[in-house]
């Protein structure tokens, strides 16, 4: 393997060893005080000697080096935020302890919310399994799992979220179609747990490089593009009245099924084979008709 095509070295988080902040805000204090104290002291003696300035200076130079260290050390972690804690570049741990924190003023401390972020990404035009454009937008809640690959493995983590998502959300419409009533497949509009569930999975393959995860994804906006918005509204508007049809006569033969049965069980009219289908072509004009029927009296034979 070349030199420009070595792999990444991929970051784990580790914790971190620092120290509370408020066992270094005591020692600092009792510093301060012993400092104050010294200096009033010399100051009330009036004329020291020599050995008392060199024990006050022994004294107060290093207290006061000491000082600028712990308070230099000093750094907050709020709830859900970490902190990534480096020694000349070298990654030592994450802090994830809330409060007040205290490390050496020569560590580096790079700060990091572990908190959910909400992405609703905007709407892309993407060609479904048959090829006709959509218009798709999805919304994400997605957080730090892992601080050290979200710092070190990708240059900037939140944009490589918004990267991520729109690659995500146009291999997801195109994978499937947006509707369809015939073959009863997977669709985008009509399977919105499974779509939903499958466009997390991939989202969480495609983000965790960058120590990522998601916990929540929907899609928030599907249609058809309005170049063809028109003609799909047609076509089903077409398929629901054909489907309301299929229905009405389902319906009306199995009524006049029930009627041809019942009137030959109970005797009420013997009806030869032209009677019957006189009949049959009344109930079905009856039952089926738009319109409301106008009923005919024929007085004479149906035969004549």
């Amino acid at each position: 393997m070349s030199d420009s095509h070595l792999p990444i070295n991929a970051s784990r988080e580790s914790t971190a060893s620092t120290q509370s902040g408020y066992l270094m805000l005591l020692i600092f204090l009792m510093l301060t005080a012993a400092i104050v104290f010294c200096v009033i002291t010399l100051a009330s003696s009036g004329d020291p000697s020599e050995g008392t300035i060199l024990g006050f200076l022994a004294f107060i130079i290093p207290a006061i080096i000491m000082n600028v260290l712990i308070l230099c050390g000093f750094y907050m972690i709020q709830p859900n935020q970490a902190a990534a804690i480096t020694l000349f570049g070298s990654y030592k741990g994450t802090d994830r302890t809330a409060g007040l924190r205290w490390v050496w003023p020569w560590m580096g401390k790079t700060k990091i919310s572990v908190r959910s972020n909400n992405v609703v990404s905007e709407k892309l035009k993407v060609n479904d399994l048959r090829g006709n454009p959509i218009e798709i937008a999805t919304n994400v809640v997605w957080r730090v799992a892992d601080t050290a690959q979200a710092l070190y493995d990708v240059d900037d983590y939140k944009a490589f979220v918004n990267v991520q998502i729109e690659a995500a959300v146009r291999s997801i419409g195109s994978r499937y179609a947006y509707d369809d009533v015939e073959d009863a497949e997977i669709t985008l509009r009509g399977s919105h747990e499974q779509v939903n569930a499958e466009l997390r999975t991939e989202l969480i393959a495609r983000l965790q490089v960058a120590g990522l995860t998601v916990d929540e994804c929907g899609l928030t906006h599907l249609a058809y593009a309005p170049e063809i918005a028109g003609a799909m509204l047609r076509r089903q508007q077409a398929e629901a009245v054909i489907g309301a049809r299929r229905k009405l006569v389902e319906g009306a033969v199995s009524m006049v099924e029930m009627a041809l049965a019942q009137l030959s069980e109970k005797n009420v009219v013997e009806l030869d084979d032209e009677r019957r289908a006189a009949m049959v072509s009344n109930l079905m004009v009856v039952l089926c008709g738009e319109r409301d029927t106008q009923p005919v009296v024929n007085t004479g034979t149906l035969y004549s």
